[in-house]
């Protein structure tokens, strides 16, 4: 049996689901392949799970707080079951709604897996053959796990938000956005938490400043940051899975989670003498209109080797739909600049435009101004908890080229300021603006006596 249409993709995550509906809305004949469960990771298994599940864990400290405002808060307890399975009703909810975005759009859902068979030629599960004037590979990513001994005993990020039962320990290996987001995550669920990086110092490519304040945060609110270690060995033993480290000493925990990276998922996507150009680190290499190393192959999102976040997959869909099949077609490529993103730790980091590193290495002259403080909605208790604000501006411009937070609402704080800085603003714009009082926002237009630093 075969079918014709004008575009396949290859992948129901975010990317994908944008870019066939978009592609439809223009005119196209479209079907979509997806063997796993429409939505893709940040659906399903990544980030609005993740952040329901951040949510949840933020309530013991609300509830603490609450005395201090008058509240008693007696006899409190936290029930996994009843986090895990509303959790998933949500998640089954959302997937009927892309299904439904989908059908609506005129969209023809495949559910197997894809394979190119060749130009043009995508089978679903080795049974049925689509043509195809155009590909989309939107496959997205995967975790990733090293080769090690006891491999076996480890759980990968998928697996914390299906757990039977929540465990008393556990160990968190990796010092990226999804490992330091699980280890506030159960640290916060009241889960005893290691946290196990191999570098000195967590959340590489933030600003070190960041780095340090969420690290400290995090340490005192009980997560024990082993930095420099690695594990080098895992075995189950007396019901208890036991790490090696790379200092030699042995760390018993119930769970073991490896969040140490993750990698494009292009298995068994391509027969026998078919495929595209990747990259060292697998990543599908594209041009700046999407188009792989084979004319009529287009990826993008978590498959190729930009930004790995769920809005640049979404804003790539749309682009390339246009650019396919529009009647107005974008004329300049997408512009990955100033894309403002957050990490859902404790406390939450929200940030956009330049580290300070890289600043230095751009501008001659940079202005640094840093706020650090306790929100005033923990004044009336005796929890220290802090946030920091950073803004670095270009001295010879006066433009504000990085805007950093960590602390409470940090996300949502940024994502409004991302808009001036797309816009080019200014640090005498920031001070010309009234702030909002009082609110922890109103430190970024309240700023003054910054610190010079050159390169």
């Amino acid at each position: 049996m075969s079918d014709d249409f004008d575009l396949v993709v290859i992948g129901a995550g975010s990317g994908g689901v944008r870019a066939a509906r978009m592609a439809s809305g223009h005119g196209a004949r479209v079907a979509i392949i997806e063997e796993r469960f429409l939505g893709g990771t940040c659906v399903n298994v990544g980030c609005v799970p993740k952040k329901l599940f951040a949510y949840g864990a933020g309530f013991a400290g609300e509830f603490e707080l609450a005395a201090s405002f008058g509240f008693t808060v007696d006899n409190w307890r936290f029930d996994w079951a009843t986090l895990r399975d509303n959790k998933s009703r949500e998640i089954e909810r959302l997937n009927g709604i892309y299904r439904n975005i989908l059908e609506k759009a005129g969209v023809t859902i495949f559910e197997g897996h894809g394979r190119i068979e060749s130009v043009g030629r995508v089978s679903v599960d080795g049974q049925r053959t689509l043509n195809a004037r155009q590909i989309v590979i939107a496959t997205g990513g995967k975790p990733f796990v090293p080769d090690l001994p006891g491999r076996e005993h480890v759980r990968i990020s998928d697996d914390l938000f299906y757990l039977d039962t929540l465990p008393h320990t556990v160990a968190v290996v990796g010092g990226g956005y999804i490992a330091t987001e699980f280890a506030s995550i159960l640290n916060g669920l009241g889960v005893q938490v290691h946290q196990i990086y191999r570098r000195d110092l967590f959340l590489r490519g933030f600003d070190h400043d960041v780095r340090q304040f969420v690290a400290d945060q995090m340490g005192e609110a009980g997560v024990s940051l082993r930095f420099n270690t690695d594990v080098t060995a895992i075995e189950e033993r007396d019901g208890k899975k036991c790490l090696t480290l790379s200092g030699g000493e042995e760390l018993p925990v119930d769970e073991v989670f490896y969040a140490t990276g993750r990698v494009p998922k292009l298995d068994g996507l391509f027969a026998d003498g078919v495929g595209v150009d990747t990259g060292d680190n697998g990543a599908v290499r594209v041009d700046e209109h999407y188009q792989t190393s084979e004319a009529g192959i287009y990826a993008l999102g978590d498959v190729t080797d930009r930004l790995q976040l769920t809005p640049v997959a979404l804003a790539e869909g749309m682009w390339l739909a246009a650019h396919l099949y529009g009647e107005h077609k974008p004329e300049k490529p997408l512009d990955y600049r100033d894309v403002p993103t957050a990490v859902f730790s404790h406390p939450n980091i929200g940030t956009v435009g330049l580290t300070e590193e890289e600043a230095l290495e751009k501008y001659d002259t940079v202005r640094v101004y840093r706020s650090q403080f306790r929100p005033l909605r923990y004044s009336l208790s005796d929890i220290q908890e802090k946030s920091l604000i950073k803004l670095l501006v270009d001295d010879a411009s006066d433009r504000v080229v990085g805007l950093h937070i960590a602390g409470e609402e940090a996300a949502e704080i940024t994502q409004g300021f991302a808009v001036a800085m797309r816009m080019g603003a200014t640090k005498a714009d920031f001070d010309a603006t009234i702030g909002i009082h009082p609110t922890s926002a109103e430190e970024l237009v309240t700023m003054r006596g910054g610190q010079t630093v050159s390169r």
